[in-house]
């Protein structure tokens, strides 16, 4: 090798050595990237989210005639799994998901010391949490009425908590279809349709001849289908308010399920306090060195 040659080997070695590091440095920076002084990233729902309604009402993010008063600086996803790859994809933002749906690519934090689990939800002692509601019209038909029954069945509600949800309190029995076949038009809660979907999996193996068609806008188009009849059950992840119930035939829950607050994995944060949501969410509250 000819002194020429070496010195290129070692300045093209030396070259690997300065990407890798810097590399490195760069990995190292993105793992340790949250910082207290930043500003909080709020993530919200959309107008029209059951879990965005839900939320409002229990952290008492409102205004003094009770209406939404989210600050105008949060970032608006519209379904569970744009919020969920929102915060993924930044370390110092915050934002809330349906507890069913919360997995390891995010954070759960507790609220006031109670950590958000199935167990907490149905003792009461984490208190953000909200019912999975079905409406539905004065009039369903044939498979829609056999489906129904199969919601409030031993089997479903097995689901339910399968599912990391809270059965409902009510009275069940084992499901004996009606061998019926049709459609069924269901719409409404990105919150509530996975769990929706299992359900219609899971009846079509005692009736396979329905035909289940389930859309996700959100729970306020929901309700409004149920109402114009072009849906046969909505989906909502909030209570129907008195306007609403009184165009509908009927509401019932389906389910239990809190609401997890999240962060990003490499936020150290673990607890967070209702009040300190409330403040946040309002706008009061705008870095993370205030959260303590």
């Amino acid at each position: 090798m000819t002194f020429k040659s070496s010195v290129k080997w070692l300045s093209l070695f030396s070259g690997s050595l300065l990407l890798a590091a810097c590399g490195n440095e760069g990995e190292e920076s993105t793992a340790s990237a949250f910082e207290d002084t930043s500003d909080i990233h709020v993530i919200t729902r959309e107008d029209g989210s059951g879990t965005r309604g839900a939320f409002v009402e229990i952290a008492g993010v409102v205004d003094e005639n009770e209406d939404d008063n989210t600050t105008a600086t949060a970032t608006v996803q519209n379904s569970t799994s744009g919020v969920m790859q929102a915060i993924a994809g930044d370390v110092h933002s915050l934002g809330y998901i349906s507890l069913g749906s919360l997995d390891e690519s995010v954070k759960g934090l507790a609220v006031d010391g109670v950590e958000p689990t199935p167990e907490t939800v149905a003792s009461g002692e984490y208190q953000v949490a909200r019912n999975f509601n079905i409406a539905y019209g004065d009039d369903l038909n044939e498979a829609a009425q056999d489906f129904y029954a199969f919601m409030f069945s031993d089997e479903a509600q097995e689901i339910v908590e399968e599912q990391g949800y809270v059965p409902v309190e009510a009275e069940t029995s084992e499901f004996e279809s009606k061998e019926v076949s049709g459609d069924i038009n269901i719409v409404g809660s990105t919150s509530v349709e996975p769990l929706m979907q299992v359900f219609a999996e899971a009846y079509k193996e005692h009736n396979p001849n329905v035909t289940i068609n389930i859309t996700a806008p959100g729970s306020g188009a929901g309700i409004t289908a149920v109402i114009d009849g072009s849906a046969d059950i909505g989906m909502a992840s909030r209570e129907l308010d008195e306007e609403e119930t009184a165009q509908v035939g009927g509401v019932d829950a389906i389910a239990i399920d809190g609401i997890a607050m999240i962060v990003h994995n490499d936020n150290p944060l673990e607890d967070i306090t209702l009040e300190q949501i409330q403040s946040i969410y309002l706008g009061d509250t705008t870095t993370w060195d205030e959260v303590e």
